[in-house]
């Protein structure tokens, strides 16, 4: 049994791959920032211990898991090397790992969050499955048929792995901090798609992605009747969405899906057809569909009466569309108040025409301070200059959180990829505090 300490445990991935192996019998623990992050529940749940980082942590029996936010100069890993302790970066050991098992990755600029929570609760169902979520969610399972992990483009780490298939949601430029242009990001793509062995599954209604190339089947799906997969006969409703899928033509089977938007119908198509090509029968599909609750901060609803609070990680413009689009589906009678935190000084800058355009789909919007990243170059840009780009925007400071209050019974919708959470707690807070007085 392998002693593993993770430098930076508290990271989304690393989080999920410390409960793999966990589960799976090995001896874990890590380090991190004291600062609080929802990552660290189902750590402590797991009684995994988190220790403050100090070269200290480090002893002869481990091997180091770095996540991969953090240099070869920090004390841990400066440690560990001094004392021949074997080093092993996050993705690296990811990539070796998944071998054991039929592995499938899920990528795209967005949506892989939410298909990886998906497409692993489904395959659970059928056969045993492991899996590693980007919301900080992982299960290791003995003799597990099947590995499902979420894979980042970011730095193109993706391309540390060689998985048997790939769902591919969509490509958008992104991380402009990284990558130089669209271009840059669709040769990262390209080149990831030339690692997968088996079959890739792609949104083919993403024209981005009818630029894709590699030596393997690519199975497109989407609402086009020319893809290989298509989703026909929608119906919409506060509960979710019902449609009957089509394979080259041929009706299928008519599924129902407790998620609103058509996001959500693609994120489920891409899940069906590589259940499909797999063998597995489509009422086993529906059965997951049935009984997935979802993924930590993907439109996680809290309603206390009729005001409605929404937390969202959606941090670019498209995300902040279609979660918008979400609302409007699922609370059609309700104003929808959009509360955005801009993720990274690089990204708010490249793209913040389109940040207002799609914030703007809300009936009121508020922005809060930037939550900035280490690695960029913040450059001059300022809140205030999110504010002025997005017509009838406020700047929202964290001590006026609970003066939201005042538009009422309507959808509160918080979303990016920061500290926004604090900013909704604060207005849970208040609501609760008046539910408790009614």
């Amino acid at each position: 049994m392998t002693r593993f300490h993770f430098v930076g445990i508290k990271g989304s991935g690393m989080s999920s791959l410390a409960q793999i192996l966990h589960d799976a019998g090995h001896r874990v623990q890590g380090s991190d920032v004291e600062k609080y992050f929802f990552t660290e529940e189902p750590l402590r749940e797991r009684n995994i211990p988190i220790a403050p980082f100090q070269a200290e942590n480090i002893e002869e029996d481990m091997t180091v898991i770095a996540g991969n936010a953090f240099p070869d100069e920090h004390e841990e890993i400066v440690r560990a090397e001094e004392m021949g302790v074997p080093v092993i970066r996050y993705h690296h050991f990811l990539g070796d790992y998944m071998k054991a098992a039929t592995s499938i990755s899920v990528t795209g600029t967005h949506g892989k969050t939410s298909t990886t929570g998906l497409l692993s609760h489904v395959l659970s169902g059928a056969k045993p499955t492991s899996f590693l979520i980007g919301d900080g969610t992982g299960k290791g399972v003995k003799d597990a048929s099947y590995f499902v992990f979420e894979a980042c483009e970011y730095k193109r780490h993706f391309l540390s792995y060689h998985p048997d298939y790939t769902i591919v949601t969509n490509v958008d430029f992104d991380h402009p901090d990284y990558f130089e242009d669209l271009d840059d990001v669709l040769d990262a793509f390209n080149e990831m798609a030339g690692q997968v062995s088996k079959g890739i599954i792609a949104c083919g209604d993403d024209e981005n992605l009818q630029r894709l190339h590699a030596n393997v089947p690519i199975v497109y799906y989407g609402f086009d009747p020319m893809n290989d997969f298509y989703a026909k006969n929608i119906e919409k409703t506060e509960e979710g969405s019902s449609f009957d899928v089509f394979i080259r033509n041929e009706f299928y089977h008519r599924f129902t899906i407790r998620s609103a938007g058509d996001h959500a119908i693609l994120n489920a198509l891409g899940v069906i057809a590589l259940c499909q090509y797999e063998e597995i029968e489509a009422s086993i599909i529906q059965d997951g569909f049935d009984t997935f609750s979802g993924v930590k901060r993907r439109f996680s609803v809290t309603s206390y009466g009729e005001h409605i609070v929404v937390d969202d990680y959606a941090h670019h413009p498209t995300e902040i569309r279609v979660t918008i689009e979400s609302a409007r589906q699922k609370f059609p009678d309700k104003r929808v108040v959009a509360i955005f935190q801009p993720h990274t000084f690089t990204r708010t800058a490249a793209l913040l025409d389109e940040f207002a355009t799609s914030l703007e789909r809300a009936d009121d919007v508020y922005i809060c301070d930037i939550f900035g990243s280490a690695r960029e170059d913040r450059g001059t840009l300022t809140v205030h200059d999110v504010v002025d780009a997005v017509e009838g925007a406020h700047y929202l400071p964290f001590e006026a959180s609970n003066e939201l209050v005042k538009h009422g019974e309507a959808v509160y919708l918080f979303m990016g990829a920061g500290d926004i959470p604090r900013y909704a707690n604060e207005l849970k807070s208040t609501l609760q505090k008046r539910t408790n007085l009614c």
